[in-house]
């Protein structure tokens, strides 16, 4: 198998600088799996590394789409699979969610349920009488779903109509075991001190021109509903354009979406994928997680 190394951690861990240190020594590229960094103009709500900051690495999966294109989980494991394959190197995935690096690491397989109209057939129902659709077509599935969660109902609803076969059973098939040698380095440190540097980091990019970046987006007629301003950075300036909130009240969201969103990505990635943690902060530690990196990577 292929070996694919894996930088993950939550925002504002320190992930870029050690992805570039790592990209040097091991003479390979890196490819952004981030859903929100795929967007053009889209560079500091999104965090996007900058072109002094890649020192000459070469960056995939950035800047490909516009605020309007949607770019989903499947969208992200085709094309990530694909740079895998064109690196010569051991290709360098950094930073994602927990699904998306796990649906391009491991056999996950999406089921076709595009240009349906199952899906506008229910968009009539309450969502009590989706979640009863679904109790009776598929009541595994309905045990894992909010009532209240309706995308995921339709979801669910559709497949299962499209294909005849439950979601669930779908999903049973799959093994989930991993399709490449991956390494996955984990930047971690202690939670109050990357609290601060997310406080710290949200207050810069409000300083560095967000509300003019987000302005620009808006001028250029993309709205908060398109999928490139969904994300956190962006979606939380809808309620200051309805004059709702203060810019400092934006900041504030910001800091405290981005906070809740790290901690849920410690515990995904904690129960979902088997990370090797280390202190970014700590020399020591960082040392022997690159010493770790560099002998598996030249294991055959």
């Amino acid at each position: 198998m292929k070996k694919v190394l894996v930088i993950a951690g939550p925002t504002a861990s320190g992930k870029t600088s050690f992805s570039i240190q790592l990209a040097k020594e091991l003479k390979t590229e890196i490819i952004s799996g981030d859903s929100i960094q795929v967007y053009r103009g889209e560079d500091i709500g999104s965090g996007k590394i900058t072109e002094e900051e890649k020192e000459g690495i070469v960056h995939h999966l950035l800047d490909i789409l516009n605020p309007n294109e949607q770019y989903t989980v499947k969208t992200f494991q085709q094309m990530a699979r694909e740079k895998i394959e064109e690196i010569e190197s051991i290709p360098m995935i950094v930073g994602g969610t927990g699904l998306y690096l796990k649906s391009c690491l491991y056999d996950y397989e999406f089921i076709e349920e595009e240009g349906s109209s199952v899906e506008e057939e229910l968009e009539q129902y309450s969502n009590e009488e989706l979640y009863e659709k679904l109790c009776v077509v598929d009541p595994l599935q309905a045990t894992k779903i909010h009532l209240n969660n309706r995308r995921r109902l339709l979801r669910s609803l559709t497949i299962a109509m499209r294909s005849g076969t439950p979601q669930s059973e779908q999903i049973a098939k799959q093994t989930h075991e991993p399709i490449y040698d991956i390494f996955i380095a984990g930047c971690t440190m202690p939670r109050e001190v990357l609290y601060e540097r997310i406080n710290q980091r949200v207050h810069q990019m409000i300083q560095n021109g967000l509300e003019q970046e987000v302005k620009a987006l808006l001028d250029k007629g993309y709205t908060f509903e398109d999928p490139g301003l969904r994300g956190i950075g962006y979606q939380e300036w809808k309620a200051y354009y309805e004059g709702e909130c203060t810019i400092e009240g934006v900041e504030q969201l910001i800091a405290k979406h981005s906070r809740n969103y790290a901690k849920k990505q410690y515990t995904w990635l904690n129960h979902q994928m088997p990370v090797h943690w280390f202190e970014v902060l700590d020399e020591k530690d960082t040392a022997r997680i690159k010493e770790e990196i560099h002998l598996w990577a030249k294991k055959d």
